[in-house]
């Protein structure tokens, strides 16, 4: 059995009372409760410190990965769709008020306010017994998480305030905003201290290594590049480097089987660089609540839950997948898809008798659906993982770096400012994704190659949006046309069986849209707005922003 790594800590809202409770995370610790606020008491031994940075894996996090990660990653990115849930991110409707942009600015705050307080205390309160190199992990994973978390900040709201002292900051009410440029230096800052001081090897399983922070940092130079308003090949050459160093040296390896990525018993695998980890049966926030809003009935979660019926793939997506694509299926349930390990409860109308058999995926009306029901992060009921699945809660990691992400960046680092390339390096990277999805190999490539196969490879793991942003510091015109082109609109989608035999898989599909959706992109959908409850608090989020002092 899983217990609380602490019982009680310091709850917090937003940038103001910066989120610090604390809950059991995944397998890699199995610590006894508190029944105090951690204080210069705590961090005596090794055990003690390492555990102080657990909830940085999980809990902190949350109130994000509930229902923005995808949100914003994927519905405002344009591979997830509806007509009633997360139709604010769909048509780019979102207010100071809505849900999701509340939730993530109040998480992201949470993550960097527990790092600057594991940061404080590990300096002020270790113990003479405790090695100094555990010391130094700590930090290190606390300054990567702040890294990360001020990177989705940036990204989503543009100038936002740096804080690295959580008792100054909390009265201190003129607190502002600091620029795009200086937000992004304090970033590169943390995540390179990550890639210095972290150890080759996890401490313990699930935990940071040099490579997920190198991974990560290839990213954050990838995206950074951008800012000037033209590709920097300083920070290219830099993404290219950390990329190059993840794949040589990490030991990390592509999964075989796509659709083996989303199981939960793959947990923490060989292409696993950094994920989220989280533990089904532990306190409220430790777990992964993602298959409630994304289950299309509760038929396959066995509880009250699966909300997710009227979410699924885009027209914009689905046009993308070449038949042969093996990442389909993993990605987006079919109608008359059969997955063996996942189960469905079926009603008898004659005899009202439920009776449980492997899914079979329905279709909505008897001959044909409305949705591409989403299927990644949906792992089914308890019978179908080994009884690891409650209401509202399963254990799947959720991925933030796979091995895949980091060739894709490799690609797309070398391939600058070019129209295309030929380069072997780029090349054998990316055709590693390719043919993993059953996909011929490229002999050269462009970016409408890379940005493909990372709409693809990543739909529903909350990246497509962070990719347009990337693409919308340089190439701002781009970005808007690329997105007013997608499709977001109602269709219907019909299997074809093999002569006519409807107990059989289908052996193919016809999508027809039943009515066109799209949005007209521009400068504002770039800036999320500042949740409404936080200008109240700090009017001075209105003020221009200052670019942030270093010394």
């Amino acid at each position: 059995m899983k217990r609380n790594i602490y019982h009680q800590y310091y709850q917090v809202s937003g940038i103001w009372l910066l989120l610090l409770l604390a809950g059991c995370q995944s397998d890699f610790l199995d610590r006894e409760p508190l029944d105090a606020p951690l204080n210069e008491n705590f961090y005596q031994t090794q055990d003690q410190v390492l555990a102080a940075t657990a909830p940085l894996y999980g809990y902190a996090w949350f109130d994000y990965n509930t229902t923005p990660s995808f949100g914003i990653g994927d519905a405002r990115g344009g591979t997830l769709t509806g007509t009633v849930n997360q139709i604010d991110n769909i048509l780019f409707q979102t207010t100071g008020a809505s849900s999701d942009n509340s939730s993530a600015w109040r998480a992201l705050y949470n993550v960097i306010g527990q790092a600057n307080r594991v940061m404080s205390d590990v300096e002020k309160y270790t113990g003479s017994g405790v090695p100094e190199s555990t010391k130094l992990y700590a930090i290190a994973e606390a300054r990567f998480m702040r890294g990360l978390a001020y990177s989705y900040l940036v990204q989503n709201w543009g100038p936002v305030p740096v804080i690295t002292n959580n008792e100054a900051s909390l009265s201190d009410t003129g607190v502002t905003r600091n620029t795009v440029e200086t937000v992004w230096e304090f970033i590169i800052r943390d995540i390179r201290y990550a890639a210095k001081t972290l150890s080759t090897t996890a401490i313990q399983n699930g935990r940071l290594t040099k490579y997920a922070a190198q991974g990560v940092l290839a990213k954050m130079f990838l995206t950074r590049a951008g800012i000037p308003g033209t590709r920097n090949q300083s920070d290219l050459d830099s993404a290219a480097y950390y990329a190059k160093s993840v794949i040589d040296n990490s030991g990390a390896s592509l999964l075989s089987d796509y659709e083996e990525l989303f199981k939960m018993k793959n947990n923490n695998n060989t292409e696993s660089l950094f994920a989220l980890q989280w533990i089904y049966n532990g306190t409220w926030g430790t777990q992964n609540s993602m298959q409630s809003f994304l289950a299309y009935s509760p038929e396959i979660t066995g509880f009250n839950d699966g909300w997710g019926g009227d979410l699924g793939a885009s027209m914009f997506v689905l046009e993308k997948y070449e038949a042969a694509d093996k990442r389909r299926k993993g990605t987006f349930m079919f109608p008359g898809d059969h997955y063996s390990y996942i189960h469905q409860s079926v009603n008898n109308a004659q005899t009202g008798q439920s009776t449980v058999q492997e899914l079979k995926v329905p279709l909505n009306n008897g001959t044909s659906g409305t949705r591409a029901w989403v299927k990644k992060y949906v792992v089914g009921r308890p019978e179908d993982n080994e009884g690891k699945v409650l209401e509202q809660r399963t254990g799947i990691n959720t991925y933030i770096l796979r091995l895949a992400d980091v060739y894709l960046v490799y690609a797309e680092a070398i391939l600058g400012t070019s129209a295309s390339t030929s380069n072997t390096e780029a090349l054998k990277y990316f055709n590693k994704v390719r043919e993993r999805a059953g996909l011929a190999a490229k002999t050269s490539i462009t970016w409408d190659d890379i940005y493909t196969e990372r709409i693809l490879e990543f739909a529903m793991e909350g990246q497509l949006w962070y990719d347009y942003v990337r693409l919308h510091y340089y190439s701002p015109e781009r970005a808007y046309n690329l997105i007013s082109d997608q499709e977001r609109g109602g269709y219907t989608i019909s299997p074809v069986y093999a002569s006519g035999d409807t107990s059989a898989d289908p052996a193919s599909w016809t999508i027809s849209l039943s009515y066109s959706r799209k949005v007209s992109a521009n400068a504002a959908n770039f800036t999320l707005p500042i949740p409404t409850v936080e200008l109240t608090r700090a009017p001075n989020l209105l003020n221009d922003p200052v670019p942030y002092s270093f010394n």
